[in-house]
């Protein structure tokens, strides 16, 4: 199957009208090229037929939903779909294909009618269980347009830090979705501009909605907090592939489910009886409301651009924590404070002794070993 084309971001000068203007020529030429060379291939019938599996076929398959902002971009995700693959050699599982499914537990027209992304998320891939989210666009990310995404019910191989693995009920809102970046230097970063996304878009939800705040924090480097328990997290992979890097990012919100922790709706039912409910598909389309327009400034500004936003969301200025700092071989504990990041994405902290200090994560801790900067 041909590649989807690259996009990257537009010159910093680009006017929004022109940008949109730009986007819907790319699109349409795209459309057109990637449907015309498939349909020369003799891949391309398979790919159309697997849409029409039986009902058979699609019990011992994992089931995919292709839905698109437009039906050319429905059409468009379709094609890609029919030779998509999970897992490897004789691991590997068989996906059926579809374009509707009855009774599905994600409404993708309230989605869509709420997102105004133009490169994020018009393309979604959904199925009520799969393995991993992640693993899906990874594997298969050259297959996929960029900025494609991926919504699963139920996980049952869903992926964290650590290389953690565990199963996510229904009621917590899981998707993937893919992007790209020239710049090395801003890979570490990427997950703290999609953290600061998610906090903004569910303020702006809560907002639109003329609900109770939620008050969600980040916890560094990639976690989301509500009251002091986690709601969420934030999985970034990358790998480098014809001088630019292929990203897929994989987050987890606890939207609906209670356990084992809290989630959103919990939190404005004791703020409000009555409230309303919040829907996963529309803090999905919130969140590519507000990633569309934070990664476009990232992207041409850096992230020094968006830092105040990020400190003023994330719960650790001022936070004093113990590290282990190494001293003529033994282990020796330090109190540090913690005053923002590193350029390289890391904390950076000021000892009692006016050291200044840069954290490393350790595991799933918040950040437990340093190094001075001043030994």
């Amino acid at each position: 199957m041909p590649p989807f084309p690259v996009r990257f971001p537009l010159p910093p000068s680009t006017t929004r009208a022109a940008a949109a203007a730009v986007g819907a020529v790319i699109a349409a030429v795209a459309l057109r090229r990637y449907l015309s060379t498939s349909r020369r291939r003799p891949y391309a019938s398979a790919a159309m037929s697997a849409l029409r599996s039986s009902s058979a076929a699609a019990g011992a398959a994992t089931t995919l939903v292709a839905y698109g902002k437009s039906p050319q971009d429905q059409e468009l995700l379709a094609s890609a779909a029919g030779s998509l693959a999970l897992g490897e050699g004789e691991s590997a599982g068989e996906v059926a294909v579809a374009l509707a499914h009855e009774g599905a537990g994600f409404d993708a027209g309230t989605y869509m009618g709420a997102l105004r992304a133009r490169r994020f998320g018009r393309w979604m891939l959904w199925s009520p269980r799969v393995g991993s989210t992640q693993d899906l666009i990874a594997q298969n990310f050259a297959k996929l347009p960029v900025g494609v995404v991926c919504v699963a019910d139920v996980q049952f191989k869903g992926r964290g830090r650590s290389k953690n693995v565990w199963e996510s009920p229904p009621g917590c809102l899981m998707f993937s979705f893919t992007s790209q970046m020239q710049d090395v230097r801003k890979l570490p970063l990427m997950q703290y501009v999609v953290c600061l996304s998610m906090t903004e878009a569910i303020k702006e939800l809560c907002h639109a909605k003329e609900l109770p705040e939620l008050d969600v924090r980040i916890k560094w480097p990639n976690d989301l907090y509500l009251k002091g328990l986690k709601v969420g997290g934030i999985l970034c992979t990358s790998s480098y592939e014809a001088k630019v890097y292929n990203i897929c990012t994989g987050i987890g919100l606890n939207v609906d489910n209670e356990k084992p922790s809290t989630c959103l709706n919990a939190a404005l039912q004791q703020a409000n009886a009555i409230s309303p409910r919040l829907k996963r598909e529309d803090v999905l389309a919130y969140f590519f409301n507000k990633f569309e327009n934070l990664f476009e400034i990232f992207s041409n500004q850096g992230f020094q651009a968006l830092e105040e936003q990020y400190y003023n969301s994330w719960l650790h200025s001022g936070q004093r924590v113990v590290v282990q700092d190494a001293h003529e071989g033994q282990s020796v504990g330090s109190v540090v404070t913690i005053q923002g990041l590193t350029p390289s994405g890391y904390l950076y902290a000021i000892g009692e002794d006016d050291k200044s200090y840069e954290l490393h994560p350790d595991g799933n801790r918040c950040a437990n070993k340093g190094r001075s900067n001043q030994d």
